[in-house]
Order: structure tokens, then C-alpha cells, then sequence
């Protein structure tokens, strides 16, 4: 339940003061006090003002002290010189939050904040533009509009999108569930009240607006968990970043919003790039307009407007589908061989709706079509209302998602009203009403991205990872911080990417025996680790067929890399086998670390000017064939029919192992691999550089470096039961909705009501996604599986806990299969859990138990646990053991 969130008080607040509530003309405590009454809020409703006996009707209190009883909300409506005296005042009232409306400085925004966690209070805010709870009478927002109920949540750091949006919404008949103004984000940010949305019943859709992003893992944490459930929309600022000219541009963006827009698509949103799409977004999805696939036809009455909406979907990679022989054929029965009939539609200037309708009819019988754009545009012998009359009729008899476009002004200004009262999503523009589609439709494949579990991605990887950390300590401890090729290969090679053989001569005289004990032809590649481009410092020299040669190429290497980079220090020459892959591709994959969401993977072709495309880590194969997927077709040369499957495994094998290199060496600051070879034959790195630093604190979570939790691997652990049966623990994956339905259809009715506490006879699709698709940086479960006679995985039990309420606790459930009790099944899956637990910090784990179930509760006892009686529930037993702290 929402109102059991740790925000709960603050969003759906019994009671709300008003400090600095005021009757004088056009001052922010008058608005937000006002709203507030003829909102008809239904609390306790205090006004705080030491100037006022009353106001609006309500008595008025000194301060916020003077009301005499805890407030679930302030909202602070003072000028900022007397915050840090308000906030003190609230802390001591027992205020558990407020949203400060005032801007201030980064000085008093420390103090601030200081004083409000010695009290426990939560703040919103500074610079907040207010709150409003529609469906609950709340609108503490300093505006002059009402907000209307609804099902999207809007969400900003900026008051004045928010007070755009609001006003465009007004003339749009658009609602919202909740108008969350954020501010600085000094405490409350996105993640928590992501966190809070997500179990809101009135809330099925959500729009945010970002500016920056104070903590990534929270954020991307609570947005992977929400977009789970309901589809957010998210418009951020500055793609060009707002003051450092020098930072790089991908794509005429900066690399810092490339990454963020990577980051959105892992995460499952749906990202717009201006505020009319935000707008149009908002207005399709409060209509219900919910598009699945990219299967788009349009129908027109001109060419014209018709190719100007096909040039837009093009331009977004959105496919539009080819219609099927049948329907062709009726197309061409209706409307004539003279008309066009293929995709898109002309249906000629004249086009009737009765020929509009008929159309739309052949369409709908297409399976391949599930989306329709309907265009059209002002012609004297065309009457717009008649169409859009048809066309709302159709709407509830066809399968097809409609989407209209009525071009002009005044001629289609009633039909368009028309088609907007009946719910269909109406525009002026066809570029428009294509990149609503394309937005919205984005929505699935994120999902599709979203539910990937990536990370740790082998075993034998996560085994060999302890050799990898020990040469990587090494060179910290001798100060070293960039990597030889050398090195860097061994690096690489301990994850199972394929490199070429690499041996450092240090004198012209050892080259000639190093070159002649690895075979001609070889190449040449200065070692001086400094240096980010071996080629452009001159350092290179490939394709050495004779000792003379290498001894040449040796002296010229120096020379050459000596004139050009005086300062570099060279330690030799790398040699190694040259490759001759005539057949191949040259790629470049590249990590670097965002300050924002920690390491980045990006893979191009080799040519430095090539674009890239870029993917937050961790990876798995699915993760890793989206990324090729982008990038393959502006970085292979020649047709995409030539990079055969063979070539996409191979990529693909190495961007899973660079993955994983990331996700378990925190330490590792840069990498760059190039060139790498992509032929039939395979994958193999002829050149890579590696740059390290210190990585982690001391006792830090070991992905703490990571924006998103990989698969925590390390937990997988193998053991066997008193009559040698073997049993492995591990971590749920999505994959395993399978083994888990199973699992639950196998359980006897009375295990399953003594999990559930309740007759439960099937599992929702919803409650599966939920046991299933889970954050393992905010919950954890582990299930422990067996191997049938057959071979197959058969799940036995499983353990999980989520956050509380209270942000610092978890809640636990466990159920063993019935034939799998008495075996220490239950102690061994608990305290694997306990151990999670304590390690993220948690300061209590525990659990409701019924009453009557004896084997449960000797359990916990045997485990630590007290057993304490229910605060609401008399059948229920309350265990909790504490981790941390007394």
C-alpha cells in the first residue's frame, strides 16, 4: 500500500501547516493556502504566521510549535533567510516533512539539511514549486490553476515545467494522480518518490522531468522497478551540457546525455526530446493510447502528407509494414488501380469517408498491421466532420490503434475537437502524430531491454577474477595506473577475450630474437603506456617480414615517437604475430567512466570519426545483440548481408566478457579495446589499453561503481542436503517464472497458506513478475533448485525480502517445497539471506508469522529472531532478528 510507504505521510498527509501562510495580495503563502481550502482538502488544516490571529477563516498559530501536535506536512512558504530557523522549529514539533517553496544558497542548504536529519524530517525541496494530491483534495502548490484528477504522475525538479505542463493540461482536459515539484533535491529525490508511485493505486502513468541527478544507483534503481509496472515519459535538459565547451559530442549531443540516453533505454523509459512531445505523450496516454509494435500504416487523402509522415518514420527507424496480397487486392477494389495502394495510402484529395472507412476496414483485416495513422487534409469536396465521425466509430470496432492528423486551421478545427473528446489522439502536423508513435511504441522494446538480468555473466569468468584483481593491486601498489599491452592483454585474456600473443623488447637486439621466435611476418607497436594512440604518435609499424626489417622499424619507431612526444617514457617495443584477415572487420569497444552512472561500454567501427553507440554494463547476450544491433549498420562497411551471424556471436561473446571485467573491477578507469577483428573465424583483440585507479572505499558494496546491480553471482553457492542430494542457492533470474510456477503448483494448500496467509490457488501473471523480476540492489531472492532424473532444474524453496517502509529494515518471506522440509533447507536459504542483509547495511530483518505455525517459529528461534506479538494482527507473530545497531 502506498500509504504505508515511508513518504506516505508526506504525499497523502492527515494533517498540513501552511508557515507563512498570509492574507496580503499575490504573496506565496496566500496561493498556497488558498488552494489548499478550495481544494477542499479534508485534514487538519493549521495556517502558521506570527503576523495574522486568522486567516481565510482559519485561526492562525505563532509557529509551528504553537499547533501542539505532530504534522505529517509543512509546506514552508518563508523568505530563505528564516528557513534554517523554520526547519529547526519543524524538528522540534515533530513535523516528519516539508516542502520548502523558497530558493537558497549551497551554504544554507547544508545547514539545513544538517538540522533536518537530527529530527528525522524529510525534506522537499529548497526551490519547490509544492505538491498536489488531486484525488485527495491536496494542492500545495503555489500556482493559480486547478489541477484536475487523473491517472499520470508528474514529477520535476523544475517549478516552472511544472507550471507549463499544469497550464497546457488545463486547456487539454488532461488530470493528474500526483504534481510532485521536487526542487533541489537536497533529501527527497527521485528515487524515493518513484518508489512511492509505484505502489500508488491512482497512479498508472508517470512524466518526469529531469535536470540532474544527485545519486544514479537510487535513480536508475527505482526507475527499472516502476517502469515495470506503469510506462514513464521522461524530457531532461541539456544535451549540450550548459557551460564546458570543450566536452566531447557524440552526434551533435554531449557525451554525458548519450550516456543518460543509454541509461533511459536500459531502464525501460521512454525518452522525448522536447516539450510538445511531452505534451502529446501526456495527452495519448491519459486517452489509453498504447501502441506494441512497430507495425505502422498510414492512410491519407494526398501524397503529400502521407510521404512527409513516411520521411519522419524513416528518420526514427520506424519500419512501416508492407501490407499482404489480400489486402492489396481489396484496397484496389475500393478504391480504384489509378490510386496508390501500398504503404503509405493516398486515397486521393476526393476521398470520401465512406472510402475512408473502407479503407480502414481492409486495414484492420491486415494482421500484419496493428497501427494506423488516419491523415487528413482540408479539400472542398471532403467534409472533415463526416470523417472524423466514422473514424470514432471504427475506433471501438477495429483492432487497430488509431492515431489521426487533421491538417489546417479553421476547416478541421471542429472535427479535430471531435476526435480529441472521444479519446483518440488527434494532431495538426503528420512529423508530429509519427514521433508520438515512435515515442510510445519505444515503450515495449525498452521493456524488452529492461528485463534482461545481466552481469557475472560466467562462472569460469567470476573464478578467474581473483588473478585479474591480484595483477591489478599489484601495479597500485607500485604506483602504476596505465597498463602496457602486455598487461593489458593478460587482463583481457583472464576474462576468456582472445588476444594475440604480446612479448616487450626492451633493445633493438632483443627484438630480432623476440620477432624470430614468434614468426614472421610481425608488427611493431611502442610501449610507452602514456601515450593514448600508438598510431598517431607514430609508434606502429605492421607487417615485418625479415630481422632486418624489425631491426629498421625498431629504431625508426623511437625516433619517430621521440620527436613527436619528447616527454613520453618508452619502456620498448610490444611484438607481436601480425594479423592478415582480409576477410575481417575492425572494431573499437571503449569503457570509460561517467561521473554520473559509472562505467559506460561504447563499440564503433575501428576509424576514430565513426559513430558509436553506447550501453551502461552489465551486459548479456540479449543487452549485448541491441547494442551490435545499432551499431553494425553505420560501423561495418559494405552491405549488412556480409557480417554474417558468426560475426555477431563473436562480437557479442567479447562485449558480455568486457561486461564482466567491468562489473567485478571496480578499479578499472579506462579500457580500450582496438582493433578488434571480426571474420568467420572468430574474435581477437590485436591492441588494447587499460588505465586503472584506487576503485572502491574500503567496505563499499562490491558494485557500488555500477548505475545498475548486476547479477550478484558471487552469491551462487553448491552444496548437498544429510542424504547427499545435491541443492543449489542462487539468485532468482526473470527466466525462472517457469521453475517458479512449478514450484507453487506443487505446493500443498496448507505451505501455500502459511506463506500467503491466505487461500491462494494460481499465481497472477502480476505476482510472478513481482517473485521474479526483482532489484538486487533494494531486495533479494534466493531460490534453491535441484536437478530432476531428467536433467532439468526443479525448485525447491525459496527466501526473499524487501525494503520496508522504514528504509533501513527488510521484510522477509520464506516457503520450502512440501517433500523438501526437514531437510535444513529453510535454516540454510535464511541464513543466506541474513547474510545479504547485514551485508547491505540493513538494521533489522523481519517477518509476520502465523500464529499456529510451530515449525516456522521454532525456526526463527533457532535462527536469533524474536518472536514478538503482532502490532495489528492477533493470528499473526511478529519475528524480527537485528543486524546492525541495538
Amino acid at each position: 500500500m502506498a500509504g504505508s510507504h515511508a513518504l506516505g505521510t508526506a504525499f497523502e498527509p492527515s494533517s498540513i501547516a501552511v508557515i507563512g501562510a498570509s492574507d496580503a495580495p499575490g504573496s506565496v503563502g496566500r496561493i498556497i493556502f488558498r488552494n489548499l481550502v478550495e481544494g477542499g482538502y479534508r485534514g487538519a488544516l493549521y495556517a502558521v504566521n506570527p503576523k495574522y490571529d486568522s486567516i481565510q477563516d482559519h485561526p492562525c498559530h505563532r509557529s509551528v510549535e504553537d499547533i501542539g501536535r505532530p504534522v505529517d506536512l509543512a509546506i514552508i512558504a518563508t523568505p530563505a533567510r528564516m528557513l534554517h530557523t523554520i526547519v529547526a522549529q519543524c524538528g522540534r514539533s515533530g513535523v516528519r516533512n516539508a516542502v520548502i517553496v523558497s530558493a537558497s544558497g549551497n551554504a544554507l542548504e547544508r545547514r539545513i539539511i544538517e538540522t533536518a536529519r537530527e529530527s528525522r524530517l524529510r525534506l522537499i525541496g529548497p526551490g519547490s514549486l509544492g505538491i498536489a494530491r488531486p484525488g485527495s483534495g491536496i494542492n500545495a502548490a503555489l500556482t493559480r490553476i486547478a489541477v484536475k484528477p487523473g491517472e499520470i504522475a508528474l514529477v520535476s525538479q523544475s517549478g516552472a515545467m511544472c507550471s507549463v505542463v499544469l497550464d497546457w493540461a488545463l486547456t487539454n482536459d488532461v488530470g493528474f494522480s500526483s504534481v510532485i515539484s521536487l526542487g533541489g533535491t537536497v533529501d527527497i529525490d527521485y528515487g524515493e518518490t518513484l518508489e512511492y508511485l509505484i505502489h500508488d493505486a491512482r497512479t498508472r502513468y508517470i512524466l518526469l522531468y529531469v535536470d540532474h541527478i544527485r545519486n544514479a544507483r537510487r535513480f536508475m534503481s527505482a526507475l527499472r522497478s516502476a517502469s515495470r509496472v506503469k510506462p514513464i515519459i521522461l524530457l531532461k535538459a541539456g544535451r549540450h551540457g550548459r557551460s564546458d565547451n570543450n566536452a566531447p559530442e557524440v552526434d551533435n549531443t554531449s557525451l554525458a546525455d548519450v550516456v543518460f540516453d543509454a541509461a533511459m533505454r536500459r531502464a525501460g523509459v521512454v525518452r522525448v526530446q522536447n516539450i510538445d512531445q511531452l505534451f502529446f505523450a501526456a495527452k495519448a496516454l491519459s486517452c489509453g493510447f498504447r501502441p506494441r509494435e512497430d507495425s505502422l500504416a498510414i492512410v491519407s487523402n494526398g501524397s503529400g502528407p502521407a510521404d512527409l509522415a513516411a520521411d519522419r518514420a524513416k528518420d526514427l527507424g520506424t519500419e512501416l509494414v508492407s501490407l499482404g496480397s489480400p489486402t492489396v487486392a481489396t484496397l484496389e477494389r475500393i478504391g480504384g488501380r489509378e490510386r496508390h495502394s501500398h504503404n503509405p495510402l493516398d486515397l486521393g484529395g476526393d476521398a470520401s469517408a465512406k472510402l475512408y472507412r473502407d479503407a480502414i476496414l481492409a486495414l484492420a483485416e491486415d494482421a500484419a498491421v496493428s497501427n494506423l495513422l488516419v491523415i487528413l487534409s482540408p479539400h472542398a469536396l471532403v467534409d472533415p466532420v463526416e470523417v472524423a465521425q466514422d473514424i470514432i466509430d471504427l475506433a471501438a470496432q477495429v483492432r487497430l490503434k488509431l492515431c489521426c492528423c487533421w491538417m489546417g486551421g479553421g476547416q478541421v478545427a471542429e472535427a479535430r475537437m471531435l476526435l480529441a473528446q472521444a479519446g483518440l489522439p488527434v494532431f495538426s502536423s503528420p512529423e508530429a502524430a509519427i514521433e508520438l508513435f515512435h515515442n510510445i511504441s519505444r515503450f515495449h522494446h525498452s521493456q524488452t531491454l529492461l528485463l534482461q538480468t545481466a552481469g557475472g555473466g560466467s562462472a569460469t569468468a567470476y573464478r578467474r577474477t581473483g588473478g585479474a584483481r591480484v595483477l591489478i593491486e599489484t601495479l597500485l601498489n607500485q604506483r602504476r595506473h596505465t597498463l602496457s599491452a602486455m598487461e593489458s592483454k593478460a587482463l583481457l585474456r583472464s576474462f576468456g577475450i582472445p588476444v594475440t600473443h604480446t612479448t616487450v623488447a626492451r633493445d633493438a637486439t632483443e627484438a630480432l630474437f623476440v620477432a624470430e621466435q614468434t614468426g614472421f611476418p610481425v608488427a611493431l607497436k611502442v610501449d610507452a603506456p602514456e601515450l593514448a594512440s600508438k598510431s598517431e604518435s607514430g609508434g606502429v609499424r605492421l607487417n615485418l617480414n625479415t630481422t632486418e626489417a624489425v631491426w629498421s622499424a625498431y629504431h625508426d619507431i623511437f625516433e619517430t615517437v621521440r620527436q613527436r612526444h619528447p616527454e613520453a617514457r618508452i619502456n620498448g617495443v610490444s611484438i607481436e604475430p601480425y594479423l592478415y584477415r582480409p576477410q575481417s572487420r575492425a572494431f573499437s569497444i571503449q569503457v570509460h567512466r561517467d561521473a554520473i552512472f559509472g562505467p559506460v561500454i561504447s563499440l564503433g567501427a575501428q576509424d576514430a570519426s565513426a559513430p558509436r553507440t553506447f550501453a551502461l554494463p552489465p551486459l548479456n547476450a540479449v543487452l549485448a545483440r541491441d547494442l551490435i544491433d545499432s551499431a553494425i549498420p553505420t560501423a561495418a562497411q559494405g552491405p549488412r548481408s556480409q557480417v554474417g551471424a558468426l560475426n555477431r556471436v563473436a562480437i557479442e561473446q567479447v562485449l558480455v566478457s568486457v561486461s564482466d571485467l567491468v562489473c567485478e573491477l571496480p578499479w578499472v578507469r579506462e579500457l580500450a579495446i582496438d582493433p578488434l577483428f571480426i571474420d568467420a573465424d572468430g574474435a581477437i583483440v590485436a591492441d588494447a589499453r587499460v588505465v586503472i585507479d584506487q576503485g572502491l572505499p574500503a567496505g563499499s558494496d562490491r558494485y557500488a561503481h555500477m548505475a545498475i546491480h548486476p547479477y550478484p553471482l558471487h552469491l551462487i553457492q553448491d552444496w548437498k542436503v544429510g542424504d547427499g542430494r545435491p541443492v543449489r542457492t542462487r539468485p532468482v533470474r526473470p527466466e525462472d517464472a517457469k521453475v517458479l510456477l512449478a514450484f507453487f503448483d506443487a505446493l500443498s494448500p496448507e505451505t501455500r497458506f502459511m506463506r500467503f496467509m491466505e487461500e491462494l490457488n494460481e499465481l497472477s501473471p502480476a505476482m510472478v513478475a513481482r517473485f521474479t523480476q526483482i532489484d538486487y540492489d533494494c531486495e533479494m531472492a534466493l531460490i534453491a533448485t535441484t536437478t530432476t532424473d531428467k536433467g532439468a532444474e526443479l525448485m525447491i524453496g525459496i527466501a526473499r525480502y524487501a525494503l520496508a517502509a522504514d528504509g533501513e529494515s527488510v521484510e522477509f518471506a520464506l516457503v520450502v517445497s512440501d517433500d523438501w522440509q526437514r531437510h535444513g533447507l529453510g535454516r540454510r536459504l535464511m541464513g543466506a539471506l541474513i547474510e545479504v542483509a547485514r551485508n547491505k547495511g540493513y538494521r533489522n530483518i523481519f517477518g509476520d508469522v502465523l500464529g499456529n505455525n510451530a515449525k516456522m517459529l521454532r525456526l526463527m528461534h533457532s535462527l536469533g529472531f524474536m518472536v514478538q506479538p503482532h502490532p495489528e494482527e492477533s493470528s499473526l507473530r511478529r519475528v524480527v532478528k537485528v543486524l546492525h545497531g541495538n
